[in-house]
């Protein structure tokens, strides 16, 4: 396979995958063409790996948890209507309003995570990996997955919670 061909058939998936690491649909756009650009150069070696689309995820992921991509994280902002386009891609949904607020408010409590646990979440959620396989891609053990993934699960919770209190505090002021 060619890599136009490679790029041609896996960029939505590319693009999904990195809007759900970033947050933010014109970053994700930026790492997946930093990304293609890299891989294009080394494409000869990256498609004589064993799958060479694992390989191109990886380097997103990477090019995600980059320092230098770190002051772009700073400025996330919820963005519930790019979770709902997951969402019906993936069969649709019942009550989009309803959906977009969820949404939205997974979202905003996400951009509250550091960049390894909310990796740790999207890997394990969004890709289906198991915590094996998300340490080899995070370069730690599989405890170490765990310890994030639970870190990460109890400030959404945490989070969630408090707006929970903010609102019923609203509505009875």
């Amino acid at each position: 396979m060619t890599f136009e061909q490679f790029a041609v058939a896996r960029l939505p998936s590319l693009l999904r995958y990195a809007v759900v690491l970033t947050g933010d649909r014109d970053l994700a756009q930026d790492v997946v063409q930093e990304v293609l650009a890299r891989a294009q150069v080394k494409w000869r070696r990256i498609s004589g790996s064993d799958s060479p689309d694992a390989y191109v995820r990886r380097m997103v992921l990477n090019e995600y948890l980059s320092w230098r991509r770190s002051w772009a994280f700073r400025n996330v902002h919820a963005a519930g209507e790019r979770l709902t386009e997951i969402d019906d891609a993936r069969g649709g949904v019942h009550d989009h309003a309803q959906t977009v607020v969820d949404s939205d408010a997974l979202w905003h409590r996400l951009a509250t995570l550091g960049r390894k646990q909310r990796a740790v979440l999207v890997l394990r959620y969004y890709e289906e990996l198991d915590d094996e396989a998300i340490g080899d891609l995070l370069n730690c053990t599989p405890a170490t997955v765990r310890s994030q993934a639970s870190k990460a699960l109890r400030t959404l919770r945490l989070e969630e919670r408090e707006q929970n209190q903010r609102i019923h505090a609203e509505e009875w002021s």
